[in-house]
């Protein structure tokens, strides 16, 4: 009710102040927004907080990953490991998950919708042209999970980056990156092709990584109207372990390992292979007027291998105390294509400017999981557990395809009323249909259709600043593991559940932005409600051995105010501050539920149920600050100093274990000089420059040494690296 209330009054609100303009003529004005390019942004008219990086400012921060990247805008956090492949959050949505799930934020690639197995993104650094994010609910534009906002890469292309160049660079726990890249340019026509490696010996055991990419992309015009764009990835990325610690005493007295022999302390998974592969094309046409028309073919693939699960038993259900750091009990196999096709037309007509989208995908999922080991098999006739032999190596533990149909229709309507106060609004329609088959002949079929919205408007105070508000939403459809868990998951005694209904979000914002003097700001105050939150009835993570399901339980309410300023303080001296204040809370979750102790099928441990409603969601900072200085000492040299800070926050939906803020400086500093024809840039940066020890992610949701307490010795954490030091060199030929 208090959400229909809002939508309510905000509405009467925007519809009394552009009663009372004047509907003139302005001249022509523009639809900004696309699923598909880029060539249209403006923040002088967005309704929405947006924030865009451009590729001379990556190039310049030589980042390892875009961790160090998207820091700098206020409201995102990230969570990184080893490698370059990521989950992005915004606004602290699902920064309570972890276990592989969808990140609540839509992550597009030259048009394309991509995510992984693990719900984590894999980017190539040095192929982005630019990085935009949205922030609020943007299903109205990328439709599913797109709860929190979406965030936007463009990969590098045009005639400037048909020149041959080459970098190289070395640092600390043995990283090494080379890249190399050519191509050519005329009237007609741009194309390049890039190859780069990055790999590492990680700063923990088993931490080695090496992760390759090729890709390309050919631009060519048609007419002077018109032109067809082509760009190809293909990426290899091998990675031993995540870097998991479990329990504190093992993270303080052995922070560079993940095993010592304790079989709580290994990592849950190792030997991630990933292989990603994608093809897209996009035609654009400028039409008569301000016309346009785009369309986008893409098509998205992704193999994943990886084993989970340490073993605790052998094939006579005997627990063991120890076990090889090798030793696990599945490996999983995880095949995903997405194929799609998008189109957008956009006009203008003088005080007004429309967008109408049409978006359809055909994603397949496919999923198999295998025994490494032998282990014990249990039949349960009459409720009587019942050992029936054992599953031998390489028997099914799981095998199952998904394919998911999805059509969308989705349109932006702009309107100005005079020269100080415009209107927008969007709409969003999602058809979206699941067909699930596995190898037991388990058969679902679910459909959802689901709409999205956003309404806002825009008030020009001056030349320089404007006042923006929008009420936006975004929605998560259930998966058929949560729908049919009884029936498709080989773990627990979870029940179906059909009629689950789509986890809805919605984002209440008002902000300004603009120039004072020579500073360039933009702040903005939100409310981001989370309705029909999936969840088990035993909690997210409680006790599997509890007969239980997946309901829509829960809800939560995440607030706070964002500010990014950027000025040149004097001529060669420039600051750039991102600040978020956040308070995220649970507003309806009864029935955490954790089980204390170690039991067996025949005696399962005791299961305490908790009500977190009022607690704070764990991982979310209340406060978050970076600032960058940059000095260019001369047009040669650039030296750039970075603070990183966040306060303390909870690791665990109990609000029992707090861990500790953190601060930590970087310094970036580069020398770029003309060899003859050679451009060629030397620089250094150093990460963590006071060898600051802390965590670099802390969770825990259960009882996980089986002790009968739940404690910081149940934590699992990823240990920072400490000082990193890395310097190379670029040419450009």
């Amino acid at each position: 009710m208090r959400t229909s209330k809002n939508s309510i009054l905000l509405a009467s609100l925007l519809s009394l102040a552009l009663t009372t303009a004047s509907a003139e003529n302005l001249g022509t004005i523009s639809v900004e927004s696309s699923t598909i390019d880029d060539r249209f942004d403006s923040k002088r008219s967005e309704v929405s907080s947006t924030a865009t990086i451009s590729a001379e400012k990556i190039d310049e921060l030589h980042a390892e990953n875009i961790q160090q990247i998207l820091q700098q805008i206020p409201g995102i956090t990230t969570e990184s490991t080893t490698g370059d492949s990521l989950k992005i959050h915004i606004r602290g949505v699902e920064n309570q998950m972890y276990m592989g799930e969808k990140p609540g934020v839509a992550i597009v690639i030259d048009g394309v919708p991509v995510f992984e197995r693990t719900g984590r993104v894999n980017i190539d650094m040095d192929n982005i042209e630019s990085i935009k994010v949205i922030k609020g609910g943007a299903s109205f534009l990328f439709g599913d999970d797109a709860l929190a906002g979406a965030v936007i890469i463009t990969t590098k292309k045009g005639a400037k980056y048909a020149r041959p160049f080459g970098s190289v660079e070395l640092g600390s726990h043995g990283y090494r990156k080379l890249v190399a890249r050519a191509g050519h340019a005329n009237k007609d026509m741009n194309f390049h092709l890039q190859a780069s490696q990055r790999k590492g010996d990680g700063y923990h055991d088993k931490a080695d990584y090496n992760t390759k990419y090729l890709n390309g992309k050919l631009q060519y015009y048609i007419d002077d109207t018109s032109d067809l764009t082509f760009g190809t990835e293909y990426s290899k990325r091998k990675k031993d372990s995540h870097g998991t610690v479990g329990g504190a005493t093992e993270a303080e007295n052995n922070p560079q390992s993940i095993y010592n022999g304790v079989q709580a302390s290994r990592d849950y998974t190792r030997n991630y292979d990933v292989d990603l592969f994608k093809l897209f094309t996009t035609y654009s046409k400028d039409l008569e007027g301000s016309a346009n028309l785009l369309f986008n073919a893409y098509i998205y693939t992704d193999t994943t291998t990886y084993m989970s699960a340490p073993q605790t038993k052998d094939a006579t259900d005997t627990r063991q105390s120890s076990y090889s750091d090798d030793d696990y009990l599945y490996d999983n196999n995880y095949d995903q294509i997405q194929r799609g096709l998008k189109s957008e037309y956009r006009d203008s007509f003088g005080s007004s400017a429309a967008l109408i989208g049409v978006d359809i995908r055909n994603n397949e999922y496919k999923n198999k999981v295998t025994y490494r080991v032998e282990q014990a098999k249990y039949a349960y006739p009459r409720g009587v557990k019942t050992n029936v032999g054992v599953y031998s190596i390489g028997e099914d533990k799981s095998n199952n395809k998904t394919n998911e149909q999805v059509y969308a229709l989705y349109g932006e309507y702009k309107y100005a009323f005079n020269e100080k106060i415009s209107a927008t609004a969007n709409l969003r329609n999602d058809l979206i249909k699941l067909d699930y088959l596995d190898s037991t002949s388990n058969e679902f079929k679910k459909d959802f259709s689901v709409y999205s919205y956003r309404v806002g408007s825009d008030y020009q105070l001056s030349d320089a600043s404007t006042i923006f508000l929008n009420v936006s939403t975004g929605f998560r459809a259930p998966t058929i593991n949560q729908l049919y868990a009884g029936s498709v998951s080989t773990y627990g005694s979870t029940q179906n559940n059909p009629d689950l209904k789509p986890e809805q979000s919605q984002n209440y914002e008002i902000g300004i932005r603009g120039k004072v003097e020579n500073i360039t700001f933009e702040s903005s105050i939100f409310q981001l409600d989370r309705n029909n939150f999936i969840m088990k009835t035993s909690g997210n993570y409680g006790d599997t051995d509890t007969v239980d399901m997946w309901d829509n339980i829960g809800g939560a309410t995440n607030r706070g105010l964002e500010l990014s300023a950027n000025s040149d303080i004097v001529e060669k001296l420039n600051l750039n501050v991102a600040y978020t204040y956040l308070d995220a809370k649970y507003t309806d979750y009864t029935n955490y539920g954790m089980a204390l102790g170690r039991g067996t099928w025949d005696s399962p441990a005791a299961v305490q149920v908790y009500d977190v409603t009022g607690n704070r969601i764990p991982r979310t900072s209340e406060h978050t600050v970076n600032v960058i200085l940059d000095y260019q000492a001369s047009k040669e040299i650039k030296m750039s100093t970075e603070v990183n800070a966040k306060s303390s926050y909870f690791a665990d939906d109990l609000n029992q274990i707090e861990i500790p803020g953190y601060a930590t400086l970087n310094l970036v500093g580069s020398y770029k000089i003309k060899i003859k024809e050679y451009d060629c840039n030397f620089f250094a940066r150093v990460n963590n420059a006071f060898d600051k020890k802390y965590y670099q992610s802390a969770r825990t949701s259960s009882d996980r040494n089986e002790d009968g307490f739940f404690n910081d010795e149940d934590l699992s954490i990823t240990v920072a690296p400490g000082r990193v030091v890395s310097a190379g060199l670029s040419v450009k030929f």
